[in-house]
């Protein structure tokens, strides 16, 4: 199965980003497709937070039409939403630990332990610092 991080959410979302037009083809692509695929719950919170944020746009996407993308997103039968398991403290400590996180890439390492508790094959990201965890398999699908 195939996770989407938060940053490529927003590139999809958001049309003057550069990545726009791929990010929303990859994304149009695994709602329409046969093949699972995931969006963890942390991700779907930060997506909401970011293209709202009146500090990180000039123009914010309005509340309800980031309700709107999220809900389309949703409709996806293929779709899963991940969240926390039984194992999540182990793992999310075992990710803290190994890769020294502190401060804010904690948050990083609890979207890699919960891809990783749900057998995620790929994390599709934009983001390196997701290689400080060798075990889950992150990918910048916007490299062509």
């Amino acid at each position: 199965m195939i996770a989407i991080d938060t940053n490529i959410l927003v590139y999809a979302h958001r049309s003057e980003t550069p990545h726009f037009t791929k990010a929303s083809a990859l994304i149009r692509s695994l709602a329409e497709g046969r093949s699972s695929w995931a969006i963890p719950w942390p991700c779907l919170h930060e997506f909401l937070a970011v293209i709202t944020h009146p500090r990180i746009h000039k123009t914010p996407t309005p509340v309800e039409v980031a309700f709107r993308q999220v809900d389309i997103w949703l409709r996806s039968p293929t779709l899963a939403l991940l969240t926390e398991s039984d194992r999540h403290w182990s793992q999310l400590r075992g990710l803290i630990t190994a890769g020294r996180i502190v401060g804010p890439r904690v948050h990083d390492a609890r979207v890699a332990a919960i891809c990783l508790e749900h057998g995620v094959r790929e994390l599709w990201t934009a983001d390196r610092d997701f290689s400080r965890f060798p075990n889950l398999n992150a990918v910048n699908p916007l490299i062509v």
